[in-house]
């Protein structure tokens, strides 16, 4: 009786102090209509240690509600210049790193109106990949995110105003393409294996006001030419984790290639197959916030996306039993 006591005493007095956190992340869990997201946290963070004896002794800590919940957006650029021009590689000075096609834009722009009207969360803050087709999908957005005026009237970021303050935006080496032939063919690519990248001037097609200049890099230059695909995927997926866990109490949409969305789905759903991430597709990943003693602490990320539902299509394996091997979700 004393130790349940105790733990109430303790719910009390952590509902008062956190109660316009748990207002807002009730508000979002409204809006959103996430399912239950409780998942077993990288550190045992619960409401004032409250452990109980099991009826053979062993411990048994009690589920802590989250304080709140932070949202990734993983999206794939949108369409590239050389699929509707393919001549285009044999004049390019960059022929590796080609620009967006105009229905490329107008796609990244719409699906920026998209994630504003829909999400039920604000994206506060953009990592987008230096190859220029990313680069280009991240103006589109951000337009669209941070436009003045809701009453939209364009199909692309041309004239658009936009509030700076509303979306920061950050090149990140992290979110390129994968560095071998298999993602970029061997007669594009440069002979040494040097992207020559400049990042002042990828900042400089952003939207005014919008780049975060005190943004420290997780990836100070480009991964080394011809690593493979599971060295890219540990990349993508790593990275994910590191610039969610710098930025915990923002929502981040990171633009990068096809097989960074792919990795996004299979690393946080078990056994996930990815079919297909159409051009602009994305998933949304979810991860519950603790609070326990002044520190934040966090929960596994969960793939809130169906298969299908925003571009990115991918099957699961049926349990055993059914007749057929696999479904899409």
């Amino acid at each position: 009786m004393l130790s349940l006591r105790l733990f109430r005493l303790c719910s009390v007095h952590a509902m008062w102090n956190e109660a316009p956190i748990l207002q807002e992340s009730y508000k979002v869990y409204k809006v959103t209509r996430f399912r239950s997201l409780y998942t077993e946290t990288r550190t045992r963070a619960f409401c004032g240690g409250s452990v109980k004896m099991g009826s053979r002794g062993n411990q048994v800590v009690e589920k802590q509600s989250p304080v709140s919940y932070q949202n990734v957006v993983v999206m794939r650029h949108g369409e590239r210049f050389d699929n509707f021009e393919p001549s285009w590689a044999a004049t390019a000075a960059r022929p590796w790193d080609p620009p967006l096609a105009e229905a490329g834009r107008k796609r990244a722009f719409e699906t920026g109106w998209r994630l504003r009207q829909s999400l039920g969360f604000p994206i506060q803050r953009v990592f987008v990949s230096p190859f220029l087709r990313c680069v280009q999908t991240a103006v589109q957005l951000v337009a669209s995110l941070s436009a003045v005026d809701e009453g939209r009237g364009t199909v692309t970021s041309n004239g658009v105003t936009v509030d700076p303050s509303k979306v920061k935006v950050s090149v990140e080496y992290g979110l390129c393409e994968m560095m071998n032939s298999r993602a970029i063919r061997p007669n594009v690519a440069p002979k040494d294996g040097n992207m020559n990248f400049d990042i002042a001037k990828c900042e400089a097609m952003l939207p005014a006001g919008t780049v975060d200049k005190n943004v420290e890099r997780v990836y100070k230059e480009l991964p080394q030419w011809e690593e493979t695909v599971l060295q890219a995927g540990a990349r993508y997926q790593q990275l994910i984790k590191d610039l969610a866990d710098r930025y915990l109490s923002e929502n981040l949409l990171l633009v990068t290639h096809g097989e960074g969305v792919k990795v996004a789905v299979s690393s946080f759903r078990k056994d996930a197959a990815v079919n297909e991430a159409d051009y602009c597709g994305y998933v949304e990943l979810r991860r519950p916030i603790f609070k326990e003693d002044h520190a934040f602490t966090t929960g596994e990320f969960d793939l809130l996306t169906r298969s299908g539902q925003t571009g990115v299509s991918y099957f699961l394996p049926r349990p055993l039993g059914n007749d057929t091997n696999q479904t899409s979700p």
